[in-house]
Formats: C-alpha cells, sequence, structure tokens
C-alpha cells in the first residue's frame, strides 16, 4: 500500500496561498477597514501565535469564526480556479493505482481535501485526514491509526509527503517505508526530486 500527502506533493501550494495569504486578508481589511498589506501583517503575526503544531492552524472554521469573518464557503469557492496538480502527478497515481491500493493521509481538513482531489480521488482507496478524523496532527500514531484501518502492517507500507517532521520522520518512526519529496531542490537525505522517481523506485508490490 502507498501512502500519499495531498498538497506539496500531488496537490501545489496554490490553492492553499491563495486562501491563507490573499482570500483571507483581503476580507479582513475590509471587514476592519485596513488597507490589504496591514491586513495581511496582521493575518501573519496570527498564524505565526497559533503556528503549526497546533490543530488550529489547520482549521479554516477556527479562523473565519476567530476573525470575525462570517462562512467561510465564499472564500473558498472563489479560489477552486487555483488548484493545480504537480506535472506528473495524475500519470504517475493513475499508473500505480493498478498495482497498489493507494490512499492520501493528509493534514488538511477533509472539507478542502476532497476539493483538491477531486480528479484525483477515483485512484484512491480511502482519504485519511488527521485534523478531521482523529483530531491530531500526524503522528507516528496518526500513520498506526490509518495501518490499523486499512488491516495492514507498517512495514507493508510506503508514504510520500513534502514536510520532513510529518511525513518522513513521524511515518517512519511509526515503522512505515518514508520518501520525502523535496520540490525546493534542498536535497534532504533519502529524498525525491518528483512522484517519477517514486515510481521508478518500486520494482515489487507493498
Amino acid at each position: 500500500m502507498i501512502s500519499f500527502d495531498a498538497e506539496g506533493t500531488l496537490v501545489t501550494p496554490d490553492f492553499s496561498e491563495t486562501i491563507w495569504h490573499e482570500a483571507i486578508p483581503a476580507l479582513y481589511a475590509q471587514k476592519q477597514g485596513l488597507d490589504f498589506a496591514q491586513a495581511k501583517r496582521r493575518i501573519v503575526e496570527e498564524y505565526s501565535r497559533i503556528g503549526d503544531q497546533r490543530l488550529e492552524w489547520y482549521d479554516i472554521e477556527y479562523w473565519f469564526d476567530y476573525l470575525g469573518l462570517g462562512s467561510s464557503e465564499p472564500v473558498i469557492q472563489s479560489c477552486l480556479n487555483r488548484i493545480r496538480y504537480y506535472p506528473e502527478a495524475i500519470d504517475v497515481i493513475s499508473s500505480l493505482a493498478s498495482e497498489y491500493k493507494l490512499i492520501v493521509a493528509s493534514g488538511t481538513p477533509l472539507e478542502l481535501l476532497h476539493l483538491l482531489l477531486q480528479d484525483m480521488k477515483p485512484y484512491f482507496v480511502r482519504v485519511f485526514s488527521s485534523v478531521s478524523h482523529y483530531k491530531e496532527l500526524k503522528s507516528p500514531d496518526f500513520y498506526l491509526r490509518i495501518c490499523a484501518e486499512m488491516g495492514v502492517k507498517p512495514n507493508q507500507v510506503i508514504h510520500v509527503g513534502d514536510n520532513w517532521q510529518f511525513d518522513f520522520l513521524n511515518s517512519r518512526q511509526a515503522g512505515i517505508n518514508a520518501f520525502y519529496i523535496d520540490r525546493s531542490g534542498e536535497n534532504h537525505h533519502e529524498s525525491l526530486s518528483d512522484l517519477t522517481q517514486l515510481k521508478d523506485l518500486l520494482v515489487y508490490p507493498i
């Protein structure tokens, strides 16, 4: 079985960057009577105060409530045209799906994850969100829970993702065969530059 992170692995950051760093600051500026630059500074300060080690960081409803922005749905819908897949992603996934069970294991909330994966979902037997399904970050326990639900042992699973801690270190700590995808070219140990390299490495079903 092969497990994939979503954003930064299959899907480019464009959609999320637009929501978090353009649409939310623009709406906040409108509500508060600020210019965009002022609003963005305040929003980024709030993001930094929470940090990516807390669940609230990933929860779009938390931020809309906290900032008094009303419903998130119009903003989400307005950003759908920014969803982009990495050039090789669909070809690689469609090819692997004929030989392996494929799942998604992401920290993105389900309400956004389903939108991001709308053109890829047929290739995956399950889609897991750590924050929506288990109310936790992508910890070693998250990966063990997925293995239990899928009826596989950790050493029968490959996980691929772009976050060194949440995708590589934590899945490896759970006993999973982990690959770090480094599209930035920083050359971390055991990194892949794209998903085509993963396909080339797979010589037997897992």
